[in-house]
């Protein structure tokens, strides 16, 4: 019977030998010599083919083309379809024999399956390939099979973390290798040999490919590293160092001695069991203990001359040195008596403010301008309801209240102006201080000064970190030399886990451990979305010993203890009665929880070749890492090209993508082989560096081609995005980095006394006095906070001894750079009270 061949109605055969091979495997063929229609025999045309060998999925290992192989038995033709199109018949390799045990014909057919063509459809649909068979019978299909593109990304998702770890602890060492196809396979390394857990049952690698010591050895002491490995590439993690340490623990006490000649008896112990070891504490306790003996068992002595003559040598001495301590005290004082003098300079009074000229509706009450300092007030803790204001809308005449009496007369000198001591010299000359361990030595990102009880202000340009010294924090009779740092993470390590993520920088200011009577302020940026019902923020505080403690839980803060916080925006507001190193970490809640990620473009101020690369940053939203990526690209030579973009990034555990795109092809290719880059989720939430960049590399066809035009893309998967649209010329160096961009500060880093404030010290006093008692229509420091926004922390104020000084204090954080002192005097007008008239004078009566 004639048997069609494929899809084709007839094949043609333009050789003779083709034709003789059919009629000996049992064919017959009619028709011309070009024309040939194949027939089985006749024992076989009721058989279906089956197939012997189907094509199996593959894996394209960079440009090397696979091979798929289809075998049939009986078929009298094989073809491919791949992606649901027929593979031209050219591209196919065809084998026939004959199975001797049977007589069946068997067709073996393969093809080669190259990396282009399945870059053509990747990313619409996985390219597939799959032959069908046909006899007389009918046809019959082989399964599917799939070709993939090898690779295997270069950064792994999660890498270990090194960790200290107590003797036998249990240890979680944590891996999640990179994004590869196939899936890569993982093995851990200790100091470069590989661990094998069937020979060692103390390691259990879990399916998640975690590395588990189930009991810390000594010998378990080295660097751990995670290897993933497919058939496209090998990747090795950062080594994580895992220290174990022992503890010393104590030995038995050892008996007691014999009563000795003091009637007393000792006994000891030793701290061996075990010894401390590669890092461990030592015991805590004591190591000797003794006890008075019994009159029974104390020797009886007699004291001699030489014991009368000791006694009295020993009160002699004790004397001498008690003499010798009152000159020195009060040689002392005398030095410093003229710390706490009051002011005779009137000028005072108008210092820190810019008048509106306005002049006074009464000029009965111009005697407000010359009115002599009360530095003697004593303050006392606010007595009174906390009951809210709402109605309060007359206004109360002030002309016999407190505000107008007239102050104590007297002479007093208060300390004005700016610190201008050599950085380096204050470094070099604290570095010998116990407390100064721990301050880096990067005198370009620290200020200090020297400050008495009148107060002062600390700056570090351009970070957004600053440290306010409210008046009379300081006791009287004390100078403090003071220093506010910003620490990098080299520095010290802020241990995170889970979800947490650092939102702040960490600043340290000190020394630690000075005595205040008031509470500081410091200032620093955050990174929060600002929600926190999304949160729980903490503030952490390193301790002497160097560790990280929690102090305070935003939102649940206690006006008993020593920190409070104010969150706004884009700042956190820590009052602070101890000076020391503080950060803010943060833990999301749910994963509508986000940071505020920054990104900024730079490319080469000059290029002279073909290659052009644009680096894009991806940095927590605070100034402190905007200045320091500034100041790097500055030494770079690098420069800006578009503004900087805020991206809100979600605790969803996606990656961060970005890509570019629209680049006129003529003139411009990227030498990019994927389509975007990736940076890992966990490197962003709670990697050691607070900003990660990638870079673009682009090839120019002409060195006259100077015209970039593009779209680059940044976001998170399933997430938000931001682009820019960019286009200018590489050739011009119209955005340097130390241009407008890097606005240097230009205020003092330190100011010390009345300068370092907007309200003069007098009127500060003034109105102190007349908002901290409590009045029964409510026009007292409560009023004064609703206004300010400020009602929140109503608990907070009045716990304070005088709750307005505390709000003027969180008012100068504030406003010190951008405030207005009439918008203040315009608070203090519609609350009733007089002190605004003290603001608004002209300058001529100044």
């Amino acid at each position: 019977m004639p048997l069609l061949l494929g899809p084709f109605v007839r094949c043609r055969f333009s050789a003779t030998l083709l034709v003789l091979w059919l009629v000996l495997a049992g064919f017959t063929c009619t028709g011309s010599e070009h024309t040939a229609t194949a027939t089985l025999p006749a024992a076989f045309t009721d058989l279906l083919p089956h197939f012997l060998i189907e094509p199996q999925d593959e894996y394209i290992v960079k440009n090397k083309p696979v091979t798929l192989t289809c075998r049939s038995t009986p078929a009298t033709q094989i073809y491919f379809k791949c992606n649901g199109e027929w593979v031209h018949q050219d591209d196919h390799l065809i084998e026939r024999t004959v199975d001797p045990a049977t007589a069946l014909p068997i067709m073996q057919v393969t093809i080669d399956i190259t990396r282009q063509q399945v870059e053509k459809i990747f990313g619409l649909d996985e390219y597939w390939c799959q032959c069908v068979a046909w006899s007389t019978t009918g046809t019959q299909k082989s399964q599917k099979a799939y070709i993939r593109i090898a690779y295997l990304r270069k950064n792994f998702e999660e890498e270990p973390q090194g960790k200290e770890v107590a003797l036998d602890q249990e240890v979680l060492l944590r891996c999640h290798p990179p994004e590869g196809v196939p899936e890569a396979e993982v093995e851990w390394q200790r100091n470069e040999d590989v661990l094998n857990p069937a020979s060692d049952p103390n390691f259990f690698i879990t399916a998640d490919h975690n590395l588990v010591i189930k009991k810390a050895r000594l010998a378990d002491t080295g660097n751990y590293t995670c290897v993933a490995k497919n058939i496209v590439a090998r990747r090795k993690s950062n080594s994580a160092t895992v220290l174990v340490y022992v503890d010393g623990g104590w030995s038995e006490w050892s008996k007691w001695s014999a009563c000795g000649a003091d009637c007393s008896m000792w006994r000891s112990r030793e701290c061996t069991q075990p010894s401390p070891g590669t890092g461990g504490k030592e015991c805590q306790g004591l190591d000797l203990q003794s006890l008075n003996c019994t009159s029974e068992q104390c020797p009886q002595t007699v004291s001699g001359a030489e014991d009368v003559a000791l006694y009295v040598g020993m009160v002699a001495l004790a004397l001498c040195l008690t003499l010798l301590l009152i000159v020195v005290v009060m040689v002392y004082r005398r030095k410093k008596e003229g710390l706490d003098a009051d002011v005779a300079d009137s000028s005072i009074l108008t210092t820190g403010f810019q008048p509106m000229g306005i002049k006074p509706s009464k000029p009965e009450n111009s005697h407000l301008l010359t009115i002599q300092p009360d530095l003697t007030t004593t303050t006392t803790s606010y007595q009174g309801t906390l009951r809210s204001r709402h109605d309060a809308t007359g206004k109360f005449s002030m002309t016999n209240g407190p505000l107008l009496d007239p102050l104590p007369n007297g002479s007093h000198t208060l300390h004005n102006g700016k610190l201008n001591s050599d950085p380096s010299e204050f470094v070099s000359r604290l570095s010998s201080q116990s407390y100064f361990k721990t301050l880096p030595r990067d005198v370009a990102n620290t200020s200090y000064g020297t400050f008495n009880f009148l107060g002062g202000r600390l700056t570090i340009p351009n970070t957004g970190i600053s440290l306010l010294i409210p008046p009379e924090a300081i006791p009287r009779g004390k100078i403090y030399e003071i220093y506010l740092t910003v620490q990098r993470k080299e520095d010290l390590r802020l241990p995170l886990a889970g979800c947490q993520t650092l939102l702040s920088p960490v600043v340290s200011c000190g020394p630690p451990g000075v005595v205040l009577s008031r509470p500081v302020i410091l200032s620093m940026d955050h990174c929060s979305d600002g929600c926190l019902d999304n949160w729980a923020i903490r503030l952490k505080k390193q301790n002497y010993e160097g560790a990280w403690e929690d102090v305070l839980l935003m939102g649940e803060e206690l006006v008993s203890e020593p920190y409070y916080c104010q969150l706004e925006a884009e700042t956190c507001r820590l009052f602070s009665e101890q000076l020391g190193t503080f950060a803010l970490v943060g833990e999301s809640l749910h994963m509508g929880a986000a940071k505020r990620l920054r990104l900024v473009l730079f490319s080469d101020a000059y290029c002279s070749t073909l290659e052009y690369n644009i680096r894009v940053y991806c940095m927590d939203d605070t100034q402190d890492v905007f200045k320091e990526v500034m100041q790097m690209e500055r030494q770079l030579g690098g420069r800006l090209i578009d503004e900087p973009h805020i991206l809100l990034f979600k605790d969803s555990y996606h990656n961060l993508r970005l890509s570019i795109h629209d680049m006129p092809q003529a003139h411009w290719r990227s030498k990019l082989l994927a389509g975007y880059q990736e940076i890992p989720f966990y490197h962003i939430w709670n990697g050691s560096q607070r900003y990660l960049h990638c870079t673009f590399t682009l090839e120019r066809l002409s060195l006259s081609t100077c015209e970039l035009t593009c779209q680059l893309c940044v976001w998170q998967v399933e997430g938000e995005g931001q682009s820019f649209s960019l286009d200018f010329n590489i050739a011009k160096d119209t955005r340097a980095v130390d241009s407008e961009f890097l606005l240097m500060d230009s205020n003092a880093t330190a100011l010390a006394g009345p300068s370092a404030f907007q309200i003069p010290y007098l009127i500060r006093q003034k109105i102190c006095s007349s908002l901290d008692a409590p009045c029964p229509n409510g026009a007292d420091w409560r009023m004064l906070a609703q206004r300010l926004k400020l009602e929140r922390h109503m608990s907070f104020f009045a716990s304070k001894a005088s709750p307005t000084s505390v709000i003027l204090d969180l008012w100068e954080a504030q406003h010190f750079h951008s405030g207005n002192i009439n918008q203040l005097a315009t608070v203090m007008a519609d609350i009733g009270k007089q002190e605004a008239m003290i603001f608004l004078v002209s300058d001529g009566e100044c």
